[in-house]
């Protein structure tokens, strides 16, 4: 499969923004603007969950072309290790049929994936531990040392060939954003601090080394507890360290621009918890991140559904709405991640589009 050029643009991402704004009367909040002076939507699709099947597969097929096409999502968020590779193909041939129709423009559409984790192939008909022989070992790609708790790596040669899976699996030239998937959460405790900076660098400069080739537009960290952890954990790792890494690998001008954690109304953390430290000053995530210069994605805004099923909800709103408004209207927030996959859920969830994101004392009543 011939692989689609380009990426994301100022242009093209503004030109999704227009069509809302007039042809669907949609508020202007529901659009923020994001490193690359892009115009990205106060939400994201997700793609994390499901099965590695089919019935999956075509699933997320008709959640990309519906979110799309829909005006209200233009940033697709992956990884090549959800349902084995195939969540990342599944976007793909969405994302090349709207391409041949002409629905959505290649520079209109944010698509980030992240690299670390190892991910046989589920569609290779062999038991996944034989994939990793062939495809890592045998080919020198890995070799036994470089792999932490048997599941995670992070050489440049391994991010570099994960990579180059990924933008064949998404049939994508280039790619908008490659997270480093959970690396200070999974390495930092097995290797310590020095050793992880180390190996944080070489990355880094592996990424650089992608943009510089023009494959890759940025960067960052996709993580779960070491971003909103206490500065005394083991785990965890300061943003302002994770910047020094990135002017270091490829100077001011360097790709390192997004991160992304879980937010929610059940950890609360990175709105709330002072345990960033930039110039000195103690500050949240959302606020060092800010201050930094990196957007922050957000993951889990249902709480693995259990908002939906069980959270509050403000009038007008069902309880899955609520905590997506209150995701998307958290002061730094880029936009929440939502895997959706049901029709159902999906149109219910897009609805909150149409609504501009509550000013700060709204979103801080329902925190309180």
């Amino acid at each position: 499969m011939a692989l689609a050029g380009g990426r994301a643009t100022a242009g093209g991402t503004a030109g999704f923004r227009a069509r809302g704004l007039n042809g669907r009367g949609l508020p202007d909040g529901h659009f923020r603007r994001a490193p690359g002076d892009l115009t990205l939507t106060s939400l994201g699709l997700g793609t994390y969950i499901g099965p590695p099947d089919g019935p999956t597969d075509l699933a997320v097929e008709q959640a990309v072309t519906i979110s799309l096409t829909s005006g209200r999502i233009n940033v697709l968020d992956t990884a090549i290790n959800y349902r084995h590779q195939r969540a990342e193909r599944s976007i793909g041939r969405a994302l090349a049929r709207l391409f041949e129709r002409g629905e959505i423009d290649r520079s209109e559409v944010f698509v980030a994936t992240k690299g670390g984790y190892l991910a046989p192939d589920a569609e290779a008909r062999i038991p996944p531990e034989e994939w990793v022989r062939r495809e890592l070992y045998d080919r020198k790609v890995l070799r036994p040392a470089d792999v932490v708790d048997d599941c995670h790596a992070m050489t440049p040669r391994y991010l570099a060939d994960q990579f180059e899976r990924s933008r064949r699996n998404l049939g994508l030239g280039e790619i908008d954003l490659f997270y480093l998937h959970n690396g200070p959460d999974t390495q930092l405790p097995a290797v310590g601090r020095e050793e992880f900076d180390r190996r944080l660098a070489a990355a880094f400069a592996g990424f650089e080394e992608l943009r510089a080739k023009g494959l890759l537009g940025a960067y960052g960290l996709a993580t779960w507890d070491c971003l909103r952890a206490s500065r005394v954990d083991p785990g965890y790792f300061s943003l302002e360290t994770g910047v020094r890494l990135a002017e270091k690998a490829g100077g001011p001008r360097h790709g390192f621009r997004f991160v992304q954690f879980p937010f929610n109304l059940a950890m609360p953390e990175a709105a709330l918890v002072r345990n960033q430290v930039v110039g000195g000053d103690r500050l949240t995530l959302f606020e060092a991140a800010a201050r930094l210069g990196i957007a922050c994605f957000t993951s889990v805004p249902l709480f693995q559904g259990q908002l939906a099923r069980a959270g509050p909800k403000r009038p007008g709103l069902s309880a899955a709405q609520t905590a997506l408004q209150f995701a998307r209207s958290a002061p730094g927030a880029l936009a929440p991640l939502i895997g959706q996959k049901s029709p159902d859920h999906l149109a219910e969830n897009l609805e909150i589009a149409a609504l501009p994101p509550w000013d700060p004392a709204g979103f801080l009543d329902l925190l309180a």
